[in-house]
Parts: structure tokens; C-alpha cells; sequence
């Protein structure tokens, strides 16, 4: 059986692997959303950044991209994906069904919040671009993450008006 990821998020523009294919695809009630404080990657315990997560949401609908992974390296990658996105348990691993733009239903591991979780957060737009626009993280600076992320859902000719809005207003919030 082949292995699939979805990526929504900085798997978008940084997956850490080579897939052997990628295809758009849509998961159905989720939808992309800054819910996770980040505290490793894009933040810190002191000053928390915002990460993308998969949020639960009655007729939600989340579109990116589902990577098929060569079975030769499907034991390597996923032992990665976990180290990386499992790093504080605010998210949780699951198998779900996506939805191609051509109909194909590919099963696929995805990084979903666990709303249980001390850094699962629900803030209006501004409070997300205010803590965006500043915060830090091991990887680097969150605006870079936001900045990544929407140009590459643009570039794939995703539409995400809450990503556009956030965009632009962090642009606005760093511009010196």
C-alpha cells in the first residue's frame, strides 16, 4: 500500500523528503488554522509563536497537497515526520482520507491538534499577526513560516483568504 502525507503547511515548501508524486488534495471537516502556540519551532516557552494545524470543523474543508512516498523510504520518512511534528504532543498522528481534484481518494497520514493540549489557542486575526509578526523560534522567525506558506499556496492556486489577510497585515506590522 503506498504512503501518503498531507502537507498544509510548512510541508508545503519544506518537506524534509522527495516524494514520488504529489497531487492537490482536499481533506473534508478541517480546515487550516494558526491554532497551535509554537514554542520550538517558530516561538519559544517565553515568547510563543503561531504554527498551522489541522482543526476539526463540521463541513471545514482544507486543501494542499498529498506526497506519495517512495516504499523504500517510507519507514525513514515517517520516523522523521514524527520527530518533527510529534515534538510537544500538542498534535496527533492520523490516517485520513483526502480527496484528489480528479476524485482519486488517497488515504494519507496527517498532523492533526490535539484541542486538549496546553498550546492549542483560538485567537482572532490580529492577535495572530501581532504574535507572528515578532515571535522566534529554533527554525527561525515566524513571519518567515507565514511567508513561506502563502506563497506556496498561491503558487499552487490555493485560495486562503484568512492566510492572504494574515499576509499582508504581518507585511504591514514588520515594514520599517
Amino acid at each position: 500500500m503506498a504512503f501518503w502525507v498531507f502537507g498544509y503547511g510548512s510541508l508545503l515548501w519544506n518537506p524534509g523528503f522527495t516524494p514520488v508524486r504529489q497531487v492537490k488534495a482536499r481533506l473534508h471537516d478541517y480546515h487550516r488554522s494558526f491554532c497551535m502556540l509554537s514554542i520550538h519551532h517558530r516561538g519559544s516557552e517565553e515568547d510563543p509563536g503561531l504554527v498551522l494545524a489541522l482543526d476539526a470543523q463540521a463541513g471545514g474543508q482544507c486543501t494542499g497537497v498529498a506526497f506519495q512516498i517512495a516504499d523504500k523510504d517510507a519507514d525513514q520518512v515517517h520516523e522523521e515526520l514524527r520527530a518533527r511534528e510529534l515534538i510537544s504532543s500538542a498534535y496527533y498522528e492520523d490516517t485520513v482520507e483526502l480527496v484528489s481534484d480528479d476524485g482519486e481518494k488517497i488515504p494519507a497520514l496527517a498532523y492533526i491538534i490535539n484541542r486538549d493540549h496546553v498550546q492549542y489557542c483560538q485567537f482572532d486575526l490580529e492577535k495572530q499577526a501581532q504574535i507572528i509578526a515578532q515571535a522566534v523560534g529554533g527554525r527561525g522567525p515566524n513571519t518567515e513560516y507565514l511567508f513561506n506558506t502563502a506563497a506556496h499556496l498561491t503558487e499552487l492556486g490555493i485560495k486562503d483568504a484568512d492566510m492572504e489577510w494574515l499576509a499582508t497585515r504581518v507585511r504591514a506590522l514588520t515594514a520599517t
